[in-house]
């Protein structure tokens, strides 16, 4: 009968039907794109307060909790945050055990955007639309004409919140015109075959108000995939409100999708844990099961219609709205579940331990894979670009070794560590090329201004580590040289080089500190130990003058003396470069 009454009507009641429908996917897409402007701009916003948040969020169980729900309710996306917590137990932010309440949290953290969505659907959504569409406009004027980061981003906060609303309200405005049980037809009052049609279907697997049974998993499986697909439990959450609030589907049908879009925000984690460590993978199976377990917990008991009939009269008994019914048992459902699964933390955690083992000769938490860049890092640039640093640190830390143990072989003419200054050497490298895709995989996320800053300077930093790393191995050949040759230091030369080895570690040491805490107190030692460098040079180029003038030093000796001191004090200038990198963003 709905195809006949389709072709029945005129031209212009198609073009007013296709009209909505257009207008029902820029809804969903406005919608999409505030949650996505106003999550990545808080993040950018409060990034730096968000990873000492986290770092609390190891204390206990409780305020790991609170973390993971405020955090996701700042991103609005529980996705995003349990993707940002893999990257962390991968690179060894967090441990497995931290992870679990703060993943628990994230669940409860998603639900306010469901209430944020469901608030648009009071009062007939037309003023409250209204005055949040003032509020996206003057989120994009702030953003055109502020100069500040922060105020651009506060705007943009805004004016993606204002999306949202006026993406649902353009969504429940095209759906309400879809779903109208009776429309106008060349003057005539006839059926509206595209209401009839979708209430037909979801009528057919239990949505026409009837008793539900077989087709629960149905609905829960279908919330699940839904969500799996856009990758937002809060889009098809919006979706169901929408639906609902035209009479399309009735409460008892919505709540067991929306315990399916629970399971169905799994999907982006699971697939961002292929390919990490093994406790990263095991995070993301306790954000499965705990979903999955909670979706069991529920589905049970609500299986029985007067359970669920008796949950949606009595929500009905004190809240008008069927939107916000909605969103209020998204909320009860995660909170719920997370009171139940709390006490059971250690066993999930034994659970995801069964299930996903350790393999064989595989190195545990704290070895080499903490010294990887985790790419789902990315998600959370200002994250991103503190664990890229502690990289560089590291990065710092063999070049300078691989310096020192240079130097050694040199000094003490034994060549029998050749083979680990080679490994360092070979690490040193492999540590530069991935910190630099790295980088250039952070620079195409939308970054402040100063984490622009941090991110243009570590590229020369990486460059000044390497290059340290080149004059290390040159002083290999310089000491392979000497014992061939049987070239020998007299002890006055010998005591120069441990002179300028002595200012070149101090220097180290302070300009590590400066880079480790963007700290400018220890730049006047750094600029005292640098210029100690260079004159140390100019007075190894004396003595060496002096030396051969009183035939006390070989020609052969000298050569390799003189290119020494140039190359050490050349790896002091790099060393300066870095503290130096700090100053464009450095707290003044």
């Amino acid at each position: 009968m709905g195809s006949g009454l389709l072709a029945s009507l005129a031209f212009g009641d198609v073009l007013t039907i296709i009209n909505n429908f257009l207008l029902l996917l820029g809804g969903i897409a406005a919608l999409m794109i505030g949650i996505n402007m106003m999550g990545n701009n808080l993040e950018k916003a409060a990034g730096r307060h968000m990873r000492r948040l986290m770092a609390k969020a190891t204390k206990n169980r409780f305020l790991g909790v609170g973390t993971g729900a405020a955090v996701t309710a700042l991103v609005t996306s529980s996705g995003a945050t349990t993707v940002m917590i893999v990257g962390f137990v991968n690179v060894g932010l967090m441990t497995l055990t931290q992870a679990v309440p703060v993943i628990m949290g994230a669940n409860i953290g998603t639900t306010v955007t469901a209430l944020i969505t469901a608030i648009s659907t009071t009062g007939g959504g037309i003023e409250t639309a209204a005055i949040f569409a003032f509020l996206a406009f003057v989120g994009v004027m702030m953003n055109m004409f502020a100069k500040k980061d922060m105020l651009k981003h506060v705007g943009l906060i805004l004016a993606g919140l204002g999306l949202i609303f006026v993406g649902m309200t353009t969504m429940t405005s095209s759906m309400g015109e879809l779903m109208a049980e009776k429309i106008v037809s060349d003057g005539q009052l006839v059926d509206n075959p595209i209401a009839s049609a979708v209430k037909d279907m979801f009528a057919a697997i239990g949505g026409g108000g009837g008793k539900l049974t077989w087709q629960i998993p149905v609905l829960f499986i279908l919330g699940a995939l839904l969500t799996g697909l856009v990758q937002s439990s809060a889009a098809v959450t919006a979706i169901v409100m929408s639906l609902a609030s035209q009479g399309a589907v009735d409460m008892q049908f919505a709540i067991f999708v929306i315990l399916g879009t629970n399971l169905g925000t799994c999907a982006v984690a699971l697939l961002s844990s292929l390919g990490t460590s093994v406790n990263a993978r095991r995070a993301a199976f306790v954000h499965f099961s705990f979903n999955l377990i909670g979706g069991i917990l529920f589905i049970v008991p609500l299986s029985f219609h007067a359970v669920s009939g008796a949950l949606v009269s009595f929500l009905q008994s004190f809240i008008p709205n069927v939107a916000i019914q909605i969103a209020v048992f998204h909320m009860f459902f995660n909170v719920v579940t997370t009171l139940i699964l709390l006490p059971f933390q250690n066993l999930l955690v034994k659970l995801a331990m069964c299930v996903i083992r350790d393999k064989k000769g595989a190195q545990s938490d704290g070895g080499e894979e903490d010294e990887t860049l985790d790419y789902r890092l990315l998600k959370t640039p200002a994250i991103a670009i503190g664990q890229t640093r502690k990289q560089i640190i590291k990065m710092g830390q063999l070049a300078f070794a691989n310096y020192k143990l240079s130097l050694d072989m040199l000094l003490s003419g034994d060549l029998s560590r050749s083979e680990d200054f080679a490994a360092r050497e070979k690490h040193i490298n492999e540590f530069n090329h991935y910190i630099s895709s790295f980088l250039v995989k952070l620079s195409l996320e939308p970054l402040s201004q100063t984490d622009e800053k941090k991110l243009s300077s570590f590229y020369h930093v990486t460059s000044d580590l390497e290059r340290i790393g080149d004059y290390a191995e040159n002083i290999v050949e310089y000491a392979t040289t000497a014992v061939k040759d049987k070239i020998v230091f007299s002890d006055h030369a010998q005591e120069e080089i441990r002179q300028m080895d002595y200012h070149l570690t101090e220097l180290y040491k302070n300009v590590e500190l400066t880079f480790e805490k963007i700290n400018l107190n220890y730049m006047s030692k750094v600029d005292e130990e640098e210029q100690a460098t260079d004159d140390m040079c100019a007075q190894m180029q004396q003595s060496h003058l002096r030396r051969l003038s009183e035939n006390r030093c070989s020609p052969e000796a000298g050569a390799i003396f003189l290119q020494l001191a140039i190359g050490m004090e050349r790896i002091g200038d790099h060393m300066t470069n870095i503290a130096n990198s700090v100053k464009p963003y450095a707290h003044k």
